[in-house]
């Protein structure tokens, strides 16, 4: 049975696995640690999509024969061909003697066909242990896998009086430079950012992830950019805007309710992407969209922008989580909120959250919560 120096093993393994956020999408992070003899003896974890997963990394890495060891994996190991052979495979000819797995994988090509391989080879499975903390890796993998669809989180920085500008509109800056960063690492670990046309009209963004080197995995030069769609009903961006001047170098969707021809013709000569997605009142259908950018891979999707578009995005129920950058800031007035619109008539219809996690970043608080269907 499982006991504490497996929960230091296993520790490590989720450690290892989240060195994968950003890179294996829209795969799972996993972590893989072997010991023989109280003694790590190999470690891995999935780096990057289409390459070796982490038992396979892990195994790789053997500093001596893994025969009669114990592998701690984050996550069931596979037992299906894709992109590379099953890592149960690779478990059972290294004659490894048993298996601590910690997250049961939903994929209806596992779903516990893994650990019933391993235990048919007379290996010995133990299953769900340090759960909860492997669960916590892959949110993403975990909705994406059983619905299909992007899983969405709402991100926003407000004061303490719960202001995303001044009365004038302005709004660099409401956090500090460590939450900005943290943001960065949110776009690096989701394959696709949205924003709605008032910010591109008030910020001129780009939308990039931009992290520095000692922020990125071993080996890697650069961050990677997420997909950028726009909410644009009307198709009122400027062709002179960072996102249309850039779309040839990062993938760009501009989604309209409203599609003009001559518009549209300029935007896709610019390098962008322009989908026509009517639904009510006149804006985009974010329901439809979703089930789009869920077809094409698209597994996660961070929502930068205003308080219109949070409030499309809540109307429209495909939110999954908010964060919350709070600063230690008061703008008082009427300023603009991080969800506008008319808002709920009374308590009882409220959307209602969870908090999942709050911590200090800098100056400010990021606070982490999980939208209640």
């Amino acid at each position: 049975m499982a006991d504490g120096k497996d929960r230091e093993y296993m520790k490590r393994a989720i450690e290892l696995a989240a060195k994968g956020e950003g890179w294996v999408h829209p795969n799972p992070m996993v972590g893989a640690v072997i010991v023989k003899d109280g003694q790590i003896i190999g470690e891995g974890y999935h780096r990057k999509f289409g390459e070796l997963h982490a038992e396979r990394n892990a195994i790789a890495s053997l500093n001596q024969p893994a025969e009669g060891a114990t592998i701690y994996v984050t996550l069931e190991p596979c037992c299906h061909h894709g992109k590379t052979p099953p890592c149960t495979d690779a478990i059972i000819e290294n004659k490894i003697a048993r298996v601590v797995i910690g997250s049961r994988d939903p994929n209806p090509l596992v779903a516990g066909q893994g650990a019933k391989i391993l235990r048919d080879a007379g290996i010995t499975v133990e299953e769900d242990f340090m759960r909860d903390e492997c669960d916590r890796l892959n949110p993403v993998f975990f909705h994406y896998i059983t619905t299909g669809l992007p899983y969405v989180i709402m991100k926003y920085a407000m004061t303490a009086d719960g202001k995303i500008a001044t009365k004038t509109g302005a709004s660099k800056w409401i956090s500090g430079e460590e939450s900005r960063k943290e943001v960065h690492r949110m776009r690096h670990a989701c394959m696709g950012i949205m924003a709605g046309i008032g910010t591109v009209k008030a910020d001129d963004p780009m939308l990039n992830c931009r992290l520095e080197a000692e922020d990125l995995p071993a080996g890697e030069a650069e961050s990677r950019d997420p997909v950028r769609i726009i909410c644009d009903s009307n198709l009122s961006i400027s062709p002179d805007t960072q996102i249309v001047k850039t779309a040839k170098d990062i993938e760009t969707i501009i989604v309209c309710a409203n599609e003009d021809v001559d518009k549209a013709a300029v935007l896709r000569e610019k390098g962008a992407e322009v989908l026509a997605l009517p639904g009510e009142d006149g804006k985009p259908d974010l329901k439809k969209l979703m089930k789009i950018l869920g077809e094409r891979g698209i597994d996660s999707l961070l929502i930068e922008g205003g308080g219109t578009l949070n409030e499309n995005a809540l109307k429209a129920g495909i939110v999954n989580e908010v964060r919350a950058f709070v600063a230690p800031k008061l703008f008082g007035g009427t300023a603009k909120s991080p969800v506008m619109g008319e808002g709920v008539e009374t308590p009882d219809e409220a959307y209602r959250l969870e908090m999942t996690d709050i911590r200090q970043t800098g100056e400010d608080l990021m606070i982490r919560y999980r939208v209640l269907k």
